[in-house]
């Protein structure tokens, strides 16, 4: 006897070591399961864009504690009533299915567990009664390796629900338009039923056929108790979908760029506030729908104290033509939005005060000729008002002393990056000032978040968690400077309707204009956000007469108005008077000399600046263009689009016969080096 038992004892420990072999020879295919879909979520993981598989296939994995206990309970019910309970098969629902096939001559009912529709997902082989084995042996490996949620979990993000659709959050998302977390008991009774004929019962594709397949669950649940009657009637009430809603698709060059960095099926978690992007998304559409051109507008919004970025819109539309260049991070021309970072850095060297008197005049600094937007002189001004008025000589006077190496160094320990044209000098120029070299708005966001944190740059954060990381930062200028440079934006009087109404909130606000109309900006600060905008092309032609306050300040200030209301910040000291020794900036290397006649302000006369012109022909030949130009000194060289015409006398006007349809760049220089530039639109005639 004793050797009878000795020999069943050393059988099972042979078989039972002869089954954990085979389990670790033969272990579970899960790489469908770890094959998922992207995903992009915002702070509080809420979804903001989902992307396919390599497969193609929308794969959102769901745990249990992710989705509605109701649908959980009613899944159950319907589909496995003992799974709690089973090793992985239900010997008694085997039973009944091989005795119903055996009694109508078809299958009636399949007896697979929810573990064994697991392993059949996760493996997916023809049906077959080789195949059926093969599900048993895995779901008993399932079951020995895993717990049930974790079981329940992969059917819940691997059950096909119709077309490329797998798993109930893709599902729910897709057919009901909602996160399975909250469902009715209709939605839930039609998930419950959806992966048992994904195809035929599409509510795309027969929506009748989806709703009776849902109504059976309910009688079916009703009738095992699962449901109560009234309830299951009510749901039966329930209008059932009849499309599929597109996911998510929120922040998408934000998406498309983590995504791009990251393995698949990477769970990617933002800084991003959903509600307040789908808010400023909307905004730049409804802003975009004003344009008469195929315009587009980029909306940043930052949160000063971590720099944290709430919204990035990168364009308006990204399914447009070029919508998915990111106008965020392309390197525009900030037009005059630099300047209020030259007066802090003037400021913070001590040898320029608020109120230090500037001279704006006719004035030239070597070859360079600054003249102001509006083409005329405001005299001997202060700082300030140069600065809210955005002078440009003044600027080139306060850049001159600086030094264009500093402010191009600062720039770059603040951490932007900012482009020059190296083919027409090695060395940025004093024009940098004016808009003379290239950087992104999420640059240009990140400097004005400095100023309104007291001076301090870092880097914008845009993935959740890394704001520690970042660190304190590093000063871009002293506290002080900072806070002159705000107190003097704040002063800067607000577009309509908001100066009639009063703002909401403090902004030191400004704005830029790149030559040529090609890009309008406008930037703003509160004690708590900075908000950027950029208006313009992608392919960065012009938009004559589309400038920062007309096109872009209005956009900043209703970005500003889908913001918390915040406190208003203590009113700070004004610097008052400067010191003798800066009553006065006198620039260096001006030449303040008063023009000679016939010398004053080099100009183009004709075709002005932003003109649109229609081609002539005569004899079918087109009829030249005239150039036409007032002032500077000997003769004048023309240069169009980059092609220098000969130099000819002053009085001479020069032609020019343009090869079709098309923006045309016209500069003309003196001998001087005095230099004036236009921008026209040439059009065949309608």
């Amino acid at each position: 006897m004793r050797r009878l038992l000795l020999a069943g004892a050393l059988g099972a420990a042979a078989l039972a070591l002869c089954v954990v072999a085979l389990d670790r020879a033969f272990p579970p295919d899960m790489s469908r399961a770890a094959a998922s879909s992207t995903l992009v979520v915002d702070r509080e993981e809420r979804l903001l864009r989902a992307f396919v598989t390599a497969d193609g296939k929308w794969r959102l994995p769901a745990r249990v504690a992710d989705v509605d206990p109701r649908y959980v309970d009613m899944l159950l019910a319907y589909e496995d009533r003992r799974f709690r309970a089973h090793p992985g098969v239900d010997p008694a629902a085997l039973a009944r299915a091989a005795w119903q096939a055996l009694r109508s001559g078809r299958v009636v009912s399949g007896g697979s567990t929810i573990t064994m529709q697991v392993a059949r997902l996760l493996e997916p082989r023809p049906r077959s009664m080789a195949a059926k084995l093969a599900e048993i042996a895995r779901a008993l490996q399932l079951e020995a390796r895993l717990g049930k949620d974790e079981i329940l979990s992969l059917y819940l993000s691997l059950a096909p629900f119709g077309g490329n659709v797998e798993g109930v959050r893709a599902a729910s998302l897709s057919w009901l338009g909602k996160e399975p977390a909250r469902l009715t008991p209709g939605e839930a009774a039609l998930l419950v039923v959806l992966p048992q004929s994904p195809e035929r019962t599409r509510p795309d594709r027969d929506p009748e056929a989806a709703r009776a397949a849902r109504d059976k669950v309910l009688r079916v649940l009703a009738a095992r108790g699962a449901l109560p009657a009234r309830e299951a009637a009510e749901a039966a009430q329930e209008p059932a979908p009849r499309q599929r809603i597109a996911m998510p698709f929120h922040a998408p060059h934000l998406a498309e760029a983590m995504r791009s960095t990251a393995p698949p099926g990477a769970r990617l978690r933002t800084t991003i506030d959903r509600a307040l992007q789908e808010q400023v998304e909307q905004l730049a559409r409804r802003e975009r729908g004003f344009f008469d051109d195929p315009g587009n507008v980029a909306i940043l919004v930052v949160e000063n104290a971590t720099r944290e970025v709430r919204a990035w819109v990168g364009g308006a539309d990204f399914a447009a033509e070029a919508g998915q260049v990111d106008l965020a991070r392309a390197r525009r021309s900030p037009g005059s939005a630099l300047k209020p970072f030259l007066y802090a850095l003037a400021f913070d060297d001590g040898w320029l005060h608020p109120e230090t008197r500037i001279a704006d005049a006719a004035t030239r600094f070597g070859d360079f000729a600054p003249r102001n937007f509006d083409r005329g002189h405001a005299g001997e001004v202060s700082a300030r008002t140069a600065l809210q008025l955005s002078l440009n000589v003044p600027a080139v006077a306060v850049l001159e002393r600086l030094g264009t190496a500093r402010f191009m160094r600062a720039l770059a320990g603040a951490g932007a990056v900012a482009e020059f044209d190296r083919r027409a000098t090695e060395a940025p120029g004093l024009p940098v000032i004016l808009g003379g070299l290239g950087i992104s708005l999420a640059d240009m966001a990140m400097l004005y978040a400095a100023l309104a944190d007291d001076g301090r740059a870092r880097p914008l954060v845009l993935r959740h968690g890394a704001a520690r990381e970042a660190g304190e930062g590093r000063p871009f200028v002293e506290p002080r400077a900072a806070q002159w440079t705000r107190e003097i934006l704040r002063g800067v009087p607000a577009p309509e309707p908001w100066a009639q109404r009063g703002a909401a909130r403090p902004i030191a606000w400004k704005t830029g204009t790149s030559y040529g109309f090609r890009d309008a900006l406008a930037f703003g600060s509160t004690r708590r956000f900075t908000v950027a905008v950029w208006v313009g092309r992608a392919d960065g032609t012009p938009r004559p007469g589309q400038y920062g306050r007309s096109a872009a300040a209005p956009i900043l200030f209703k970005a500003f108005d889908l913001l918390p209301p915040e406190a208003w910040p203590e009113q700070p000291q004004r610097p008052g008077a400067p010191p003798p020794a800066l009553a006065r900036l006198a620039p260096r290397g001006a030449e303040d000399r008063p023009w000679a006649d016939g010398e004053r302000g080099l100009a183009i006369l004709f075709p002005p600046d932003g003109a649109t012109i229609e081609l002539a022909r005569l004899g079918g030949e087109l009829v030249p263009l005239a150039l036409k130009a007032q002032g500077g000194r000997g003769r004048l060289t023309w240069i169009v689009d980059g092609r220098p015409l000969a130099a000819a006398p002053r009085l001479e006007p020069r032609s020019y016969v343009p090869e079709g349809e098309g923006f045309l760049r016209l500069v003309v220089v003196d001998e001087a080096g005095a230099s004036a530039q236009a921008s026209v639109r040439i059009v065949e005639p309608r």
